[in-house]
């Protein structure tokens, strides 16, 4: 899997069907449920890695109503990171934006949806159950260089 087809993937989301997240990544689902199962993790670590690179705390000032303000305010990780695959989910070009200037990250809004393309994929393709674990992980606070 290349960036290029990581992106191509992510350009099938279907935006007229805004409001129900199944229908808007159900074409991602069926492209990459067409490639192989090792095509569909490397989806998957693509994806990880673009998450891992914009967990940091410049980032999550930049989110909104609900932005990182200091350690002794509540801060939600979980939005965090659905704001984060807003980001993805609306192509290279404005991944490529918010990486560089974190103030053009898109405020209050979310996608969690993206995290389900990868295994809705391999679990229709292999009939198992997905349990991969990919090498960086995007979970809030996991670039620990970008929190410093």
């Amino acid at each position: 899997m290349t960036e290029v087809v990581f992106w191509t993937l992510l350009s099938l989301l279907n935006w007229d069907e805004s409001g129900d997240d199944e229908a808007v990544i159900e074409p991602v689902v069926v492209a990459l449920s067409v490639k192989s199962a090792n095509e569909i993790l490397q989806f998957e670590e693509i994806l990880s890695e673009k998450l891992y690179a914009l967990d940091t705390i410049e980032h999550a000032r930049e989110i909104g109503e609900d932005a990182y303000v200091n350690d002794k305010q509540h801060f939600s990780v979980d939005w965090f990171l659905y704001a984060r695959c807003v980001v993805i989910s609306n192509g290279e070009e404005l991944y490529k934006e918010v990486i560089s200037t974190p103030k053009s990250f898109p405020k209050d809004m979310e996608f969690e949806a993206l995290l389900s393309i990868g295994p809705a994929a391999f679990e229709r393709k292999t009939s198992q159950e997905y349990n991969h674990i990919t090498k960086v992980s995007y979970e809030t606070y996991s670039n620990k260089s970008g929190w410093k």
